[in-house]
């Protein structure tokens, strides 16, 4: 049991030691690499469901080349973020906040994933260590009454 156990604990750690180093960046970000990632960050005003990145509007066109002036400007992505949304009464920002309210959006689909695995090791765990029932004298003596052939 511990050697299984230490199967699953070796392969997850090896899953998130695949994925870590999977996401990381390859070096620093040119100027048209933020300004591309921070114009999908960004919703379009005028559109319905596209980002600034995806649509050909106007507006979208003007936040684009804002966005890029201020990159090549040298302001950071979070400075970026918070100009371009404060110029507009609803928030174009696509992501929710990591923090506060906005955190159970990333926090409650692991959560539910955790609990629902927790929940199905615990139940597989009981079923597996259900004892069968035991067979009476009596159980038996049915059995070898109704395979009896009749008279």
């Amino acid at each position: 049991m511990v050697r299984r156990w230490l199967t699953w604990l070796a392969l997850s750690v090896v899953l998130v030691g695949a994925l870590v180093l999977g996401s990381g960046s390859d070096g620093p970000r040119t100027a048209a690499e933020r300004s591309a990632d921070l114009a999908s960050q960004l919703r379009c005003p005028t559109c319905q469901g596209q980002s600034v990145a995806d649509s050909n509007a106007p507006a979208a066109e003007a936040i684009r080349t804002e966005v890029r002036r201020r990159v090549d400007a040298g302001e950071s992505d979070e400075e970026i973020l918070a100009y371009i949304d404060g110029q507009f009464a609803d928030s174009l920002i696509l992501t929710p906040p990591r923090s506060g309210v906005g955190a159970l959006v990333w926090i409650l689909p692991v959560a539910a994933l955790v609990l629902a695995v927790a929940g199905l090791g615990v139940s597989f765990r009981r079923w597996r260590s259900d004892p069968s029932p035991e067979v009476t004298d009596d159980d038996r003596r049915r059995v070898s009454e109704a395979l009896r052939p009749p008279p």
